[in-house]
């Protein structure tokens, strides 16, 4: 293979401006669906179930999926292909596929059979008809959750060779296949009942999700060869690097089912409100945090040369993508904080979603802003240490944080509001609150232990200085907008309110004159044939 077969490694805000829009229409489409799901089981029994169940065949998913793969796989895979050797790049990718569904065939396997001892490791609290509706709903997902694990093998093949949007735009069937399966039998359906439908359009999506991959992928790899080949060279170091990190995400994953088990003791509503509210904390990060570190690992991890120049690599792609991810998080945190109402009404109010569930779900929102710049930016900390072949130490700080949450989160959730003589359903937002001091250790933690392996890396004060500045402004103005026009249409006051909160962010940051607003402004006035 020559050289020019290998993609030039795009810029960082190219790479990532193209993972950013793949995400994007995914979490478009997520939104729409938690919308219809709002519309459909607002804060139910229903509600709690399917959302809770959703959890569990999404552990599975995250141990071995995308977050994995990312950090064992990519590194040895791009390297490979950076350095021409397609071949055995080929080989690699199908033994990895092998092992991999070899491995999540018999878990997935266990899972339905075990699916009972889950439910009652994570949420307790579920008793009679919720139980046993968990257990059900649990047990047809588990297969689609296997299907969603090939698919991010998929994402890591494609994003080797920088085939970026596919990747992230494949999420897409996923949303649309649950979508179309409550909106096609919504009428006249118990909610019971179209629970369990909609837990299998989700199976059915997860296929969807896979099958629109593969022909790129089978191209890339000029056809698929399945092997067992564990003993390869370079299939041994994914194997030595996947644990490590299987283990870290396995730590992380904890925390979320610690706050599970945790928000299945509080009242009925906690635990689908929880998952409104993660629905649009994640999305910054997805969009932003995930982005420029799913572009920049491949980049990174190809990199070429001594060690003093693959350190001045990384630090200078790390230093252009925290600001980048500085930029666009800050004004979200401000968005959920200021405006979360809005957000919140807008995408959810409807059906059987009140008013009152719209400001419960900001105040878990809220809680949650407080670590969301820690968890976006410690992405792409996270994905320097694997660039650099070092998957252990980011599983320490990963089990430092777990178990500041576990502490942190049961005082928050169970004591504490008892204690302020608080409603109980309250203490879902000191879950969300916890978890971000504890992202904020951790965060500190990455930052410090990379600073000493490649130099000065990180976020200038001045700079993070202006953004939140640029962002206040322009959330009391557009929270003054709210007062002035007064009753709208959730949607409508959305578009008119948030539109204000985004035209002026820019525009103080322009005057500012912050390098990334004027970057925006420059592709926007090329795009509209203005010089």
């Amino acid at each position: 293979m020559n050289k020019s077969a290998v993609p030039d490694p795009p810029s960082t805000r190219t790479g990532a401006a193209v993972v950013a829009f793949g995400i994007l229409c995914t979490r478009l489409t997520g939104l729409i669906r938690s919308r219809v799901f709002a519309h459909y089981f607002g804060l139910g029994m229903e509600a709690d179930a399917f959302l809770a169940a959703l959890r569990i065949p999404n552990f599975l998913q995250n141990l071995f999926g995308e977050g994995v793969l990312s950090a064992s796989f990519i590194p040895v895979y791009a390297s490979l292909v950076a350095r021409n050797q397609r071949r055995e790049a080929d080989r690699v990718a199908g033994a990895v596929a092998s092992l991999l569904a070899l491995v999540v065939s018999v878990v997935v396997l266990l899972g339905v059979v075990a699916t009972p001892l889950f439910i009652d490791a994570i949420a307790p609290g579920f008793t009679g008809a919720k139980r046993d509706l968990t257990v059900l709903i649990v047990r047809i997902q588990f297969p689609g959750a296997g299907l969603l694990v090939l698919s991010a093998w998929c994402l890591g093949v494609l994003n080797s060779h920088h085939r970026f949007l596919l990747s992230y735009t494949a999420g897409v069937m996923w949303n649309v296949a649950m979508i179309a399966g409550m909106i096609a039998f919504g009428a006249g359906r118990t909610q019971n009942s179209l629970v369990v439908i909609t837990s299998w359009a989700s199976v059915a999506g997860s296929a969807l999700q896979v099958l629109v991959q593969l022909p790129m992928v089978f191209k890339l790899l000029g056809g698929l060869k399945l092997s067992l080949a564990h003993q390869a060279e370079h299939v041994r170091t994914v194997i030595r690097n996947f644990f490590p990190v299987f283990i870290g995400r396995g730590v992380v994953q904890i925390s979320a089912y610690i706050d599970a088990f945790l928000a299945s003791w509080l009242p009925t509503g906690a635990v689908s409100a929880l998952a409104y509210a993660q629905t649009l904390y994640t999305l910054p990060v997805s969009l932003f945090g995930m982005s420029v570190s799913a572009a920049e690992l491949p980049v990174m991890s190809g990199a070429l040369g001594a060690a003093d120049e693959v350190a001045g690599i990384l630090r200078t792609r790390m230093n252009s993508g925290l600001r980048q991810i500085t930029f666009l998080v800050v004004p979200s945190v401000v968005g959920f904080l200021a405006l979360g109402d809005v957000i919140v009404a807008a995408i959810y109010q409807s059906g059987r979603f009140t008013h009152a569930d719209v400001i419960y779900v900001w105040g878990i929102l809220a809680g949650s802003t407080v670590g969301l710049l820690a968890s976006t930016l410690g992405r792409l900390y996270s994905s320097g240490y694997y660039a650099l072949r070092d998957t252990r130490t980011p599983l320490r700080f990963a089990i430092v944080r777990v178990l500041l949450t576990t502490v942190l989160g049961y005082l928050a959730a169970l004591p504490l509001p008892r204690l302020l003589g608080i409603e109980p359903r309250w203490g879902v937002a000191g879950l969300t609150i916890s978890a971000g001091v504890a992202s904020w250790v951790e965060f500190t933690l990455l930052q410090r232990g990379i600073r000493r392996r490649i130099g000065q890396v990180g976020v200038p004060l001045a700079f993070l200085a202006q953004v939140w500045v640029a962002a206040l402004i322009a959330a009391a103005a557009a929270r003054g907008t709210l007062i002035v026009i007064g009753h709208r249409g959730p949607i409508i006051l959305a578009l008119i309110v948030l539109s204000v909160y985004g035209i002026l962010f820019f525009g103080v940051s322009t005057l500012l004159k912050l390098p990334e607003a004027q970057a925006m402004f420059g592709i926007l006035r090329r795009r509209a044939g203005m010089k």
